[in-house]
């Protein structure tokens, strides 16, 4: 299967932003836009561990998964 390959970003070039709904200790992800239609996610408690890239029909899906409270 081929998979596609994501594009190389520097995470400090993204824009960042957190859900609405995080909590106030700072548990959540991160996502931003990247390039090329990939979404970029991090952890907020410690984004110098990296990010995942997905492709933006992916986290679309997920977003709709998440929204219907099947995960």
């Amino acid at each position: 299967m081929n998979r596609p390959t994501p594009p190389q970003c520097n995470p400090d070039e993204l824009a960042w932003r957190k859900a609405s709904a995080s909590s106030e200790n700072g548990a959540c992800v991160e996502v931003a836009r990247a390039l090329k239609g990939w979404v970029a996610v991090r952890d907020s408690k410690d984004p110098g561990l990296g990010l995942t890239m997905v492709t933006g029909p992916a986290w679309a899906s997920f977003i709709a998964t998440v929204a219907t409270g099947e995960l």
